[in-house]
This record gives C-alpha cells, structure tokens and sequence, in this order.
C-alpha cells in the first residue's frame, strides 16, 4: 500500500462505493438520476475550466452550484425522502409487513390466469415493506377481504373500478381502481402497455410487487425491482408470491457474500472506480500549510518531583492538512503533550517529536520550532512553616501592641525540597495596624514566597491584636 494512503481512505472508498452503488440502484429508471448525470457533467466541465483557467465560465457555474442545488431538493422532493427511509435503520423496527398467509394465494393464481384466458387486463399490487400511498392516485378505498371472485368481478370490463390497480396491504384489499406512476425507462419495449409501464413505475420507487395481467396477449407477469419477469403457470405464480411476500428480500437471504458481490459486477466495479477517481482528484491538491502556536503541556511527571521551570511554553509548528477540502485547524485544537516519565532531578533536555503534536485526523505536522525543550526538575518535598504576620503601620493614639497570635500558627507546605530547606516562616497579608483601635481578629490569607510553592491548607488564618492603654 502507498504511503499516502492510509487504512481510513481506504475505508472511505469503500463506504462512498456502497452509497453511490446504493442510489444508482435506486435511481437508474427516474427522472432524478438523468438529472444526477446532467449535474456530474456540469461539475467535469467546471472543474476543467477552473484547472485551464476558464474564470468567467468556471464563476457561472459555481454560482449557479448552489441555485441548482436548492432546485433539486424542492424537485425531486419525493424521491429524496424515498431515499432517507430506505436508509433509516428504524424502518425495519417499526414498519409493517404484509403477511402472506392471510392471502389464499392458490386462488388468487388460478383466478388471475382465469383472467388471462379471458384477455382481461388486471393489475395487483403487494405492498411489502415500504409504504406505497404516497405514489399512489384516486384510489377508491375498499378495506375488504382477497377473494379470487372479487379480484375477477373489479376487474371485469365495464365495471366502475376495472380501470386502474388493486392495492393489497396487510393480507386485504385497501384500495381498487388506483393509478400509479409510469415508468420512464426508454428501454421497455413498445409492444409493453400502460398497465406493465404503471407495474414497473411503481416497483422503481418501491419494493412493492405487482402482478400484471395483460389484455392483448393474455400474459401474466410479476414486476419487481423495475424487472418484469414471466409466469408460465398458476402453480409457478403462487410459487413466486409465496416466495416474495414472505420475505421481501429471499434472493439476498438464500444468496452467499460472494453471489451478492457477483450480481451486476460490472456496475460494482464501474462505482468502485469512479469513487477512486473522484477521490484522487480531490486528493491530488494538498491542503494549506499554516503556522500555529503551541501550547505545551506536559504529562506522567512522578509524585516524587516537582517541574520548577521550563524554557518554553509554547512552541511554533508547521502543519499541513491531505487534502483541500480538510479545513486548518484552529489553535486551541492542537497541544503539543510532553511525557515527563524519563526526566530526572536537575536540568533535563527533552526532543520534542512530532506525534507529541495532537492534531485531528487528516492534518499532518511538517515542522516544529524549537526541536527540543529545556525542564528543571526538582525533587518533591513537605514541610511545616511558622505563619508570620506582615505588620505594617502604626496603632493611633498612645495604644501599644501587647500580643499577637495566630491561629493556626503553622501551615504545610509543599514544594521544591531546595526552596523548603531555607525556609522556617511564611508570610501573610499585610495587616495594617492604623485602623485598628482595640483588640482585633483578623483573618489574612497566607502567601507563597515562590511559585513553586504550595500551601496544602488553604483559606484564611486568623490574626489576633491584642492592646493595651
């Protein structure tokens, strides 16, 4: 495998195959997938023309991208949403299925080929799956048990509800006399009629199952899938249905990974190839290279030891992203984390590496500045220190300061066993003695002579004055 591309990409390819793949099967016999090739057209001809430096012809069509765009989704409205619910992983939960045992579908068979020996036009449609109402026009709402007698009696001609289909749900006959969209597939064949066009419309939107009868040459089909497939023969028929409304998908179930992945391999690979491409042409210009400022953070340091200084807290590196359309990162999305596990007491170099830089994924760090960093490591201790109060001023009038005590009148301190051993005392706040005119508590925070010091105790002590006249 090249080095520039990584297990990620690879995963993408594969995942952009399967969704392209997945909305070509949809749409191939729709008006939105000529209208799809229309669009990549414009979208090969706009990236010539912005690569040759065409800018005028190259703007237009940007401009009109977006335009274009909005019009689409006010269009083809319908078949977008189509295609959300094929993709909802809820639809399997919470959507009904038919059931085919509710149907008698022995006399069902034979009462459609009685039809066909009469030459009398009939269409049926199963709803499996996914919901067909919205596809559907004029329907005359029946809600009424499958007979075989019924079927033949909607469909004899010169009865009211002959023209047009039978919606079949759940196991009944919810609609007669329906009309369904026609399918714009140039190629079915012009001695096919409205009704097999109507069948095969249906089934492009869908993954209902329609059974078509025709009038003029007394044939019995089922259209699936926008496929019309033959039926010889009752017991063949109720085969088929017993079959495709059982399972809405038996083909796949029966099938193994390696038939599935054969079937239409041609337009597999086709797919396969032109997400390739589009992805090495997306790839081909690499991202802005940008300069970024740092902070350095620093990790695994031993409870034993204290970081006292650091020559550094940020530092500048150099960062680059794969590909254009990765945007740069900002600022407070990168740190450069430095492991203190190594570092001993006194002064330590460190080599700043490049994955010490946590970039998002898709950014690359190119350089960093400076390379390495100097850290004071000192040696962690713990000690009690005498609070000494910060006098300043003077009592008014003839009062003197008799006493002053301070509660508690030490504190535990933690730091840099250096500092510590030349410390006895810690200071406190200033306390100034010219507002004070009697005995006085105050409470004053301790201060820290140096940063590398901390106080485990925190909060005020408390200072009393005591005066005498």
């Amino acid at each position: 495998m090249p080095y520039f591309i990584r297990w990620q990409d690879v995963v993408d390819i594969l995942i952009m195959s399967f969704l392209v793949y997945q909305l070509y099967g949809w749409f191939k016999n729709t008006k939105a997938f000529q209208v799809v090739i229309g669009l990549g057209s414009l979208c090969v001809v706009y990236l010539i023309t912005r690569n040759f430096g065409f800018f005028m012809t190259s703007w237009i069509l940007q401009e009109l991208g977006t335009v274009i765009f909005v019009l689409i989704i006010v269009i083809f409205q319908a078949e977008i949403r189509h295609a959300l619910y094929r993709f909802s992983p809820l639809r399997n939960l919470f959507g009904r299925q038919e059931s085919g045992q509710l149907l008698d579908l022995i006399e069902l068979s034979d009462s459609i080929f009685s039809l066909a020996a009469m030459k009398t036009g009939a269409i049926i449609v199963f709803q499996r799956k996914e919901p067909v109402d919205e596809y559907l026009l004029h329907g005359i709402l029946l809600d009424s048990a499958v007979s075989g007698q019924l079927i033949g009696s909607i469909f004899m001609d010169g009865t009211p509800l002959h023209d047009g289909a039978i919606i079949i749900k759940h196991g009944r006959i919810a609609q007669a006399s329906a009309h369904l969209p026609l399918s714009i597939n140039s190629e079915i064949p012009q001695y096919y009629g409205t009704r097999h066009r109507a069948a095969l419309g249906l089934t492009e939107r869908s993954d209902a199952v329609v059974l078509i009868v025709s009038e003029e040459r007394g044939e019995v089909s089922l259209a699936l899938s926008g496929e019309l497939r033959p039926v010889e023969n009752p017991d063949r028929l109720c085969s088929q249905l017993n079959e495709l409304l059982a399972s809405p998908i038996p083909e796949a179930g029966r099938s193994s990974w390696w038939e599935r992945l054969r079937r239409n391999f041609w337009s597999k690979l086709i797919t396969v190839l032109l997400v390739i491409i589009s992805w090495l042409i997306i790839n081909a210009r690499e991202g802005e290279i940008t300069n970024a400022n740092v902070p350095v953070k620093f990790y695994n340091l031993s409870n034993d030891f204290l970081l006292t200084n650091s020559s550094n807290d940020e530092i500048e590196v150099q960062i680059r992203s794969f590909s254009s359309l990765i945007p740069a990162p900002k600022e407070n999305e990168i740190a450069a984390d430095i492991d203190l596990s190594m570092v001993k007491e006194g002064n330590n170099v460190i080599t700043i590496r490049k994955e010490d830089v946590k970039l998002p994924p898709g950014v690359v760090v190119s350089r960093v500045r400076p390379s390495t960093l100097r850290v004071n490591i000192a040696k962690k201790a713990r000690k009690w220190l005498r609070v000494e109060p910060k006098i300043i001023g003077s009592l008014a009038g003839k009062s003197k300061i008799w006493k002053i005590t301070v509660e508690p009148s030490s504190v535990l301190v933690e730091g840099s066993e250096n500092i510590l051993s030349r410390l006895e005392e810690i200071g406190t706040e200033e306390i100034d003695l010219s507002g004070i005119h009697q005995n006085s508590t105050i409470e004053r925070r301790v201060v820290s002579p140096a940063a590398q010091l901390r106080i485990i105790r925190d909060g005020n002590v408390k200072i009393h004055v005591n005066t005498n006249r």
